[in-house]
């Protein structure tokens, strides 16, 4: 299956919001997306079937020059496909072109699957915020990319 990687536009919002309703407790809503998108440091990105539909989504805000990501959700009947992978990769390069050397983002403590992933990066646990997730209740681990360690 070709998948491309590619900015999110206006267009993409309404499935972007069908992806986090099937992957998260608590998604974004349009207004959410609408808000972002306008945002001049927020880059965020989708994977798309050739000529179809939206499969995966990733953001990054560029806070301070330091990399913020949100927003990684991948369609659960096209997870362990590489999308991820493919999304996280186009991510950190745009980042690290604007001038981003540090990248951080926040996961459930019980998703292995996704640390895997992260890890893969160079992504490394460095702090914890107990009980921050909600539906269900769920420690949230912090990890951080440092320095221009490229993972793959």
């Amino acid at each position: 299956m070709a998948v491309a990687i590619r900015r999110m536009e206006k267009r993409d919002i309404a499935e972007a919001v069908e992806i986090e309703r099937e992957c998260f407790s608590e998604p974004w809503s349009v207004a959410d997306y609408n808000e972002t998108l306008l945002l001049p440091y927020a880059f965020y990105y989708v994977a798309q079937e050739e000529g179809g539909h939206i499969l995966g989504i990733m953001g990054l805000r560029n806070v301070a020059g330091e990399g913020e990501i949100t927003n990684v959700a991948v369609r659960p009947v096209f997870r362990r496909q590489g999308i991820a992978a493919g999304l996280m990769k186009r991510l950190l390069a745009d980042g690290r072109a604007l001038g981003i050397r540090d990248f951080t983002l926040e996961v459930r403590k019980g998703n292995a699957p996704a640390i895997a992933l992260y890890e893969r990066y160079g992504f490394r646990a460095e702090g914890m915020r107990p009980g921050f997730y909600e539906k269900p209740k769920e420690d949230c681990l912090i990890l951080w990319l440092r320095g221009s360690r490229d993972g793959e």
